[in-house]
């Protein structure tokens, strides 16, 4: 395997973050799936390459649903990146999790409906993905939060759901009800496609409140809510960036070849003879080792 090289996706809060990690030559990078949400910045960290993108945009112009996560990914294929730490706001299911906690959840509910979730629209690829985030990377992520001054929980189900709007109480109690520990809306399609990118993926996931399944205190008003929302976003990103700098220089040691990294060996089940030449070069950065 070649040099590793780090993207850093930033969610809600982070995204605006990600400045603290460093700074270098921003990137316009043009894909076949359209404009990236934002442009893509180059530095380092710890002498690790690494590539800086916000999710939503500048100026969070992006919703879940419109953020260009096939661009995105494809972006960070074209660039070199080999692993991705990624990052995003959830809500919490469960009393233990509480706002301002981070979490390194192992398993997602994809309730998502209306975003392109595939690179391959003109062939059949069917990629395995029962463990979705990379069990190498969390664990790096798991193992820079040993010692953490904030609570890091490893493991949980996140259930990523459309938006832009947030649950109703009955599906609150739904999701609790399936064992999911939190909730959050851009998770999917994204880790699909760093699987089919052979990207190695893992998610710090950042809970700023409780889902609606938890009332909150009568002495909130809307207003308050939202300040001690915002509070909550700004406290977990300071945590969550400095999390991402102590496991950049862990993901750079791994050595032992990850399964992710090979996840399209035995995906393609369409007669390469067959794809079309306008395809494989729409995909080479992706398809390019198996097209020979």
């Amino acid at each position: 395997m070649g040099q590793t090289m780090v993207g850093v996706i930033g969610g809600t809060g982070l995204g605006d973050a990600l400045g603290g990690l460093g700074s270098g030559e921003a990137r316009v990078i043009e894909t076949p799936f359209g404009a990236t949400s934002g442009p893509i910045t180059l530095t380092e960290v710890g002498g690790v390459p690494v590539a800086l993108l916000a999710r939503h945009g500048e100026g969070h112009v992006h919703n879940p649903s419109s953020v260009p996560y096939r661009a995105n990914i494809w972006a960070l294929k074209s660039l070199g990146v080999t692993h991705v730490l990624a990052s995003g706001a959830v809500g919490s299911l469960r009393e233990e999790i509480a706002p301002r906690h981070l979490v390194i959840p192992d398993q997602i509910i994809d309730r998502t409906f209306r975003r392109a979730a595939s690179f391959f629209d003109e062939l059949a690829v069917h990629v395995e993905l029962a463990a979705p985030f990379c069990g190498a990377v969390r664990n790096t992520l798991v193992k820079a939060g040993t010692g953490f001054p904030v609570r890091v929980h490893q493991g949980g189900t996140y259930v990523c759901m459309e938006g832009p709007q947030f649950s109703t109480r009955a599906e609150s109690e739904l999701h609790r009800s399936w064992g999911a520990s939190l909730i959050g809306m851009t998770a999917m399609p994204e880790a699909k496609l760093a699987r089919e990118a052979e990207l190695c993926y893992a998610l710090v996931a950042l809970p700023t409140d409780y889902d609606c399944w938890k009332p909150h205190p009568a002495s909130l008003d809307q207003a308050k809510l939202i300040e001690e929302i915002l509070a909550n976003v700004k406290v977990a990103t300071q945590s969550a960036v400095e999390l991402v700098r102590r496991a950049i220089p862990l993901v750079a040691a791994i050595e032992k070849p990850c399964p992710c990294q090979s996840a399209l060996a035995m995906a393609i089940w369409t007669d390469k003879a067959k794809i079309r030449a306008e395809t494989k070069e729409k995909l080479r950065p992706i398809l390019g080792k198996y097209l020979g």
